[in-house]
């Protein structure tokens, strides 16, 4: 009799602690913001900071740049002709093989060059004053994510020049220690909140075929594709390195992620 009770009142016991457990602890929702992150408008003592997540976020697209460009037809056949062509011309392997190498490690190379002149070109341009690109005109803004006293994310809005009556969302990252907490989303909600606030019918942006990432999360908060087409740069059309164009409309059904 004993033991029955024993057994009885051990599981019972259990289950107390974990229902004790649960009623204490407060779950946080999934897609929220850790806390001792906050997002505000950029400071000129932001500038640096600004500038290095921006700069950190666009090298990490330089090797998937490189192995889209290997996927190419153009490039394989270009590395296949090469290779063959040695092998016959030199009767061995080994030259074959090096001017592979090399070609591989030029085209490696000029992926960087694009890359770094893009980010230049950017550094040189909005981001060398944000204030008077972003902060002059109360239809466009700058926000910085801060965790810890340290610039996490940044994220941008102004007029799209190719969309009237629109927003265009711009400069968005995150650090990637900081990933997977929510950040990029409440950035993408501030810039919605934003556009809804000043009377704008839709929230536009562009990113590249190879920020699969970026593009699940606009997805994610509701944006649709809605064209494609091939970078500005000669060499971009010809490795048929592609843009896409997203929208969110603010007013329209099916908007999610809010």
């Amino acid at each position: 009799m004993r033991d029955s009770l024993r057994r009885l009142l051990c599981p019972l016991s259990v289950l107390w602690v974990q229902v004790s457990w649960l009623s204490s602890t407060k779950l946080q929702p999934a897609g929220r913001i850790m806390s001792g992150v906050q997002i505000r408008k950029f400071q000129e003592e932001d500038a640096e900071s600004v500038k290095e997540v921006f700069t950190l976020g666009m090298s990490e697209h330089i090797p998937s740049s490189f192995m889209h460009v290997l996927k190419q037809s153009l490039t394989q056949m270009v590395l296949m002709c090469t290779f063959c062509a040695l092998v016959t011309s030199s009767q061995s392997f080994l030259l074959p093989i090096l001017a592979v190498t090399l070609l591989l490690a030029g085209a490696r190379l000029g992926i960087i060059y694009m890359f770094n002149r893009y980010i230049e070109a950017t550094l040189s341009g909005d981001l060398r004053d944000v204030t008077n690109s972003y902060l002059r005109s109360q239809d466009s803004c700058f926000w910085v994510a801060e965790s810890e006293g340290r610039v996490v994310g940044t994220v941008a809005c102004l007029p799209a020049e190719n969309a009237p009556g629109c927003l265009e969302l711009k400069r968005i990252s995150v650090r990637r220690s900081h990933r997977g907490r929510g950040i990029a989303k409440a950035l993408c909600r501030t810039v919605a909140d934003f556009t809804r606030d000043r009377g704008y019918a839709a929230v536009v942006l562009y990113t590249s075929m190879v920020q699969t990432d970026a593009q699940k999360l606009y997805e994610h908060m509701g944006y649709k594709k809605i064209r494609e087409f091939a970078a500005p740069e000669v060499a971009a059309k010809v490795l048929n390195f592609m843009l896409y164009e997203y929208r969110l409309d603010l007013y329209g059904e099916g908007v999610q992620g809010w």
